[in-house]
């Protein structure tokens, strides 16, 4: 029977049943392939998901400790510029008192010419080192109107100190048409050549000096010295 069935041929309804058959293989083919498209799209896209999280991740990591690293520059900066302002004031302070400590150093060279005896004493020391410092013959001397008289008391001894030392004649003599103002603390200055050298001994002119080359060791009684610094200003 099943041969005279082949050989009669499919009816219709077997052959909407192998229809049916196709189509549900066919669909079901579709699908496990959509499923497999799915799976692999859904492992893709984690995949880059993952990677953009990671990027952004970086990202912002390099953005905060690039900011952080530009809060700690600024921080070292401020910090440096308090400092800095600190220091200055420090400094501008010292400079004051050293200031004021020459100011007041000065106001009592005035004091040294009060007494004729010890200033007409310093008056020779202060000649015979000018006579030493030029070590010329002719020397013309200037000094306060009011001091010549002490000066000429002691010039010849100054003058024959001198000679006996260096084996120079000395022709020094005061210039009594030229003086050191009267409100100067006193002491000396010395001519040569035509005045074209000229020696300074003045009381101011000695503190000037006394205060460049004795400023270092000023500053160390008065204020406390660096280990680290290598040189004075």
């Amino acid at each position: 029977m099943a041969s005279a069935a082949a050989a009669r041929g499919l009816n219709d309804q077997e052959v909407q049943q192998e229809m049916n058959k196709m189509t549900s293989f066919i669909k079901q083919e579709a699908l496990e392939k959509a499923r497999e498209i799915k799976v692999k799209a859904d492992e893709e896209f984690n995949i880059e998901k993952a990677k953009l999280v990671r990027q952004e991740t970086l990202n912002i990591e390099a953005f905060y400790e690039k900011k952080q690293k530009q809060a700690e520059v600024q921080k070292r900066i401020t910090q440096s510029t308090h400092v800095n302002k600190s220091r200055l004031r420090i400094l501008q302070s010292r400079q004051t008192l050293l200031n004021q400590l020459m100011e007041e150093a000065k106001q009592k060279l005035f004091t040294l010419s009060a007494d004729p005896k010890s200033y007409q004493v310093l008056l020779k020391d202060l000649t015979l080192q000018g006579l030493y410092q030029l070590m010329e013959k002719d020397i013309i001397i200037q000094v306060r109107k009011k001091d010549v008289a002490l000066l000429e008391a002691v010039l010849p001894a100054a003058k024959k100190e001198f000679e006996e030392a260096l084996k120079i004649p000395s022709n020094a003599t005061i210039d009594k048409n030229n003086f050191l103002p009267e409100n100067s603390a006193g002491g000396v200055v010395l001519f040569a050549l035509g005045n074209r050298i000229k020696c300074s001994n003045t009381l101011e002119s000695r503190l000037e000096i006394l205060g460049e080359t004795a400023l270092p060791d000023v500053r160390t009684m008065l204020f406390v010295v660096s280990t680290s610094r290598k040189f004075y200003s």
